[in-house]
């Protein structure tokens, strides 16, 4: 019995300083995570209430069919009537070529400061890039005001409006893909060379589709950025209220310059247009960002 006893393992004891360290590194975690808690409730109210407002205000007027069928046409201010279907036209076709403008531009950008960059030309294209992400959206639409409509004569038109966004919308484009592209790993490139693969068609079959889900979401994103700003269409783009398919001579209307107008309305129709307009507004970002994550779910799943 008393062999058995003194054969039995003893446990441990826990030095009392390293007993109250746990306790406090316990205490210390529930502490952060109680804080980081209450900094997102305090920060999703203000969300919520936003979303709420304007989802009541501005249901009735996106439930009517006309809503997206029709313009305003020949609508009186203070008759509810028509819609936003010139509005969102404009809205749409203005991201589209301000997207085939600085995508490519942004991803040929983003290769070659991640593939090629080096040296002085690289720092200064990083520099540029920098400057030009921190520059306010009136600034840009002042500067292709002067340079395309003053200086080269060309007219205010929805393509002026587009030159604006890709300005804004570039430097989201490289820094998204500058950031995917540093993500993938070096040992892929070393393979590829080493196989005598060309570094040219590295960075096509290789680089570019192993970084695809990345970039696609970062391209999405900047259109999302890009669809609600107002000033490129106050400065480079009179307001219609019918459809225009032109974009490079006469007025198109746009949902930021739709809602801008139709402020000044003082009727009760006025204000369901804005409220109207706003909500369409927000479907736009929503389905952007929601299109984005779902190419990058898919383009994620064909790698695997």
């Amino acid at each position: 019995m008393t062999a058995q006893l003194l054969d039995a393992p003893v446990k441990p004891s826990v030095p009392a300083h390293r007993h109250h360290l746990s306790m406090r590194r316990r205490l210390t975690d529930k502490i952060a995570t109680a804080a980081f808690v209450a900094s997102f409730g305090v920060a999703a109210i203000p969300l919520i209430w936003l979303l709420w407002v304007v989802v009541a205000r501005g249901w009735n007027a996106i439930t009517n069919l006309g809503w997206w069928t029709h313009s305003l046409r020949g609508v009186l201010p203070e008759e509810f009537a028509g819609g936003v279907y010139h509005a969102l036209y404009g809205t749409l076709v203005q991201a589209g070529m301000a997207a085939v403008l600085a995508v490519p531009l942004g991803l040929m950008t983003a290769i070659y400061l991640i593939e090629y960059g080096g040296g002085r030309w690289a720092r200064l294209t990083t520099f540029m890039v920098d400057v030009l992400a921190g520059v306010p959206s009136i600034v840009a639409s002042l500067f292709v005001f002067s340079l395309w409509i003053a200086t080269l004569k060309f007219e205010q038109s929805a393509f002026a409006v587009s030159l604006a966004l890709a300005l804004l919308m570039l430097p989201i484009v490289v820094r998204s893909t500058e950031e995917m592209l540093r993500l993938v790993p070096d040992e892929l490139r070393e393979a590829s060379y080493a196989l005598g693969v060309p570094r040219w068609k590295t960075i096509l079959r290789i680089v570019i589709p192993t970084a695809l889900s990345g970039i696609l979401s970062g391209i999405f994103l900047s259109i999302a950025r890009i669809i609600g700003e107002t000033a490129p269409v106050l400065v480079l783009v009179g307001y219609s209220r019918s459809i225009n398919y032109d974009v490079f001579h006469d007025n198109m209307a746009s949902l930021p310059l739709l809602i801008y107008s139709e402020l000044g309305n003082p009727e009760a129709a006025g204000a369901a247009r804005v409220w109207g307009a706003a909500l369409t507004l927000i479907i736009l970002v929503a389905i952007s960002a929601i299109v984005a994550a779902v190419a990058t779910r898919i383009t994620s799943v064909h790698d695997r």
